[in-house]
């Protein structure tokens, strides 16, 4: 057999701590895994990477890899030294096996059960979790509407999944699926699915946090004289009154009128002028006769 430098098989230098170990084992075994990995040689890295961990996993199986390393290099063959001893109490081991894996097995003990015929039978890893941005309209979240999510399996079936959007959530936010992540190996259990929300585009609404804005365009004489209008909003519409004078680009605020929450958030609409069209006698004279009756020049100073 070849001697194989494990740390080389998991990215990691001699001087790599336990947790740092563990962390390049998991990432990699995802990585390899033959359930979920596309690669061609995805299960013959697999098992290399569980037999490096295998090795290296606890500070016994480490201290008896790392002196057989300080003596043999990568790919030479290897033979354990005659009644070499690894452990604290310094028992002997006789070594039949035929990988380099094998020996460790031999010394400490077989990582899978007997009769296995695969050294990652036993391995046991709870399933990743998965992000999915989503995409739901500024309605969904404001009535907290079901929603139908169609998930296209890489490897494995297509999966449609019913999800409840909770009342006022923003975008950013995440909604939990436990159980609907990758699969887990060994028994256990998948790991959880992660909707992170976004808001698709709105023909009329822009969401701020849980405050909805809109533009609400008014006539000259609405601003001048005050009014009262109706204002569209996700909960349908609402009286608002504007007071006289108003100025284009001036924000008004619904409290309470926006997306659900504790507190709830507001519905701000930005006021804009809308001038009539002047296509007739009459219209023209009316306009100066305002501009003889205000003596008005918005650029005075």
């Amino acid at each position: 057999m070849k001697y194989k430098d494990y740390y080389d098989v998991l990215g990691l230098s001699r001087g790599a701590s336990t947790a740092e170990i563990k962390r390049a084992y998991r990432k990699l075994a995802r990585r390899y895994h033959p359930d979920v990995s596309d690669e061609d040689n995805a299960e013959e890295r697999f098992k290399e990477v569980s037999e490096a961990y295998e090795a290296l996993k606890d500070s016994e199986r480490r201290a008896a890899y790392d002196e057989l390393g300080s003596r043999w290099r990568e790919g030479e063959e290897f033979t354990p030294p005659p009644g070499w001893s690894a452990t604290r109490e310094s028992h002997h081991f006789e070594f039949t096996g035929k990988s380099f894996g094998d020996f460790f097995d031999s010394i400490f003990g077989a990582a899978t059960a007997p009769g296995s015929a695969d050294r990652h039978e036993n391995f046991r890893m709870r399933g990743s979790d998965q992000t999915v941005a989503v995409s739901i309209t500024l309605e969904d979240s404001f009535h907290g509407r079901e929603q139908l999510l169609e998930l296209r399996g890489t490897g494995g079936p297509d999966r449609r999944i019913k999800f409840k959007v909770p009342k006022g959530i923003v975008q950013g936010q995440h909604i939990r699926l436990a159980g609907q992540g990758m699969a887990g190996y060994g028994g256990e259990p998948a790991g959880d699915l992660l909707l992170e929300i976004g808001f698709s585009a709105h023909p009329s609404f822009t969401a701020d946090g849980r405050n909805i804005h809109a533009v609400l365009p008014i006539t000259p004489w609405e601003a001048a004289l005050g009014a009262k209008v109706e204002v569209p909003t996700l909960g349908g519409k609402v009286a608002m009154t504007i007071k006289p004078g108003v100025q284009a680009g001036q924000k008004l605020r619904l409290a309470g009128r926006g997306l659900p929450g504790v507190p709830a958030g507001d519905h701000v609409v930005e006021l804009t002028l809308v001038m009539p069209q002047v296509d007739s006698d009459a219209k023209r004279e009316l306009f100066e006769q305002m501009r003889e009756a205000m003596d008005f020049n918005p650029r005075g100073g």
